[in-house]
């Protein structure tokens, strides 16, 4: 598709709130203070926290005042470089092999599926793949993982419904070892913060990966549905809290305009977004891109 390919495409609801606000924004206001009032407004209304959209326009205000900026067009390429400095904060996320990629989050959000597109994307890279089923809490949760294992055409690793999941961790990641796999994904189960039984338990899986594959580069993903737009900072501060999050897999950014909180995330919590879902089919995933990001938000 392009270098603007998926993710701009996946953002279009977004873009077209962002655009309509910005053409009704000046055409009501001459670039003075009320339209930094406003631009503030707008970028809160587009999903964007308060603090990062104060930070933000505070700074655009304070550069553009001083070059005595009156070009919308100007004003607008300035908002861009905002942004990305605050895509910025979050630190470039570099996968080193052998590795292993674990999953987390809240039930719903599309985290099968997301593992599923991972495996398919690094198969397509050339690196071997290994899924361990280590969601033994849902029922049916390893079914619908064999699934996409399958259609990836990569082995999977479960057990039985109510096993132990650091018990399955173990045994795919004495595996993987033995077989110099260069990735192991690890699924888990669907969970808030509120059942400390289970965040608990994503420690003692955390350990076991430690302890038992201490060669290997270990990361935590948050798979997040953009569609629950500034609440998914909360659930990104309470896995960090819990674990350490190295990375957010996005998903479901096709089907929402609230994709203005990334860069709240970023800013915020600097917690990068590694992939981003694009679509249903498997191979609908993308490695986040921050200009295509700030491109297909406007």
């Amino acid at each position: 598709m392009g270098f603007f390919g998926k993710i701009f495409s996946a953002l279009k609801k977004t873009k077209d709130g962002m655009s309509e606000k910005l053409r009704v924004l000046f055409a009501k206001d001459k670039i003075g203070e009320e339209f930094y009032e406003d631009l503030e407004e707008l970028l809160i209304s587009s999903d964007i926290s308060v603090n990062t959209a104060v930070e933000m326009v505070d700074d655009l205000r304070d550069r553009m005042i001083e070059e005595k900026a009156k070009d919308k067009d100007y004003v607008v390429s300035e908002l861009k470089k905002e942004i990305k400095n605050c895509l910025d904060r979050a630190e470039d996320l570099d996968i080193g092999f052998p590795a292993v990629i674990m999953v987390i989050g809240v039930n719903g959000v599309g985290k099968t599926t997301s593992i599923g597109k991972l495996a398919r994307y690094y198969t397509s890279k050339g690196k071997s793949v290994t899924i361990a089923a280590a969601d033994t809490f849902r029922a049916a949760a390893s079914d619908q993982l064999k699934v996409w294992a399958d259609r990836a055409k990569v082995r999977i690793v479960a057990s039985s419904e109510g096993s132990d999941p650091s018990a399955v961790v173990f045994d795919a990641l004495s595996s993987v070892k033995a077989k110099k796999t260069d990735l192991l994904i690890i699924d888990t189960a669907g969970r808030l913060h509120t059942k400390s039984n289970l965040m608990e338990e994503l420690k003692k899986m955390s350990r076991v990966v430690a302890k038992e594959y201490p060669e290997a580069e270990f990361y935590k993903f948050i798979a997040l549905d953009a569609t629950t737009g500034q609440n998914a900072l909360s659930q990104v501060k309470i896995f960090d809290e819990a674990v350490g999050i190295d990375g957010i897999i996005l998903t479901k950014l096709d089907g929402t305009a609230k994709g203005g909180f990334v860069i709240s995330l970023c800013n915020e919590l600097e917690v990068p977004v590694a992939f981003v879902g694009t679509g249903e089919q498997i191979d609908d995933i993308e490695v986040f891109d921050k200009d295509e990001f700030i491109e297909g938000m406007f």
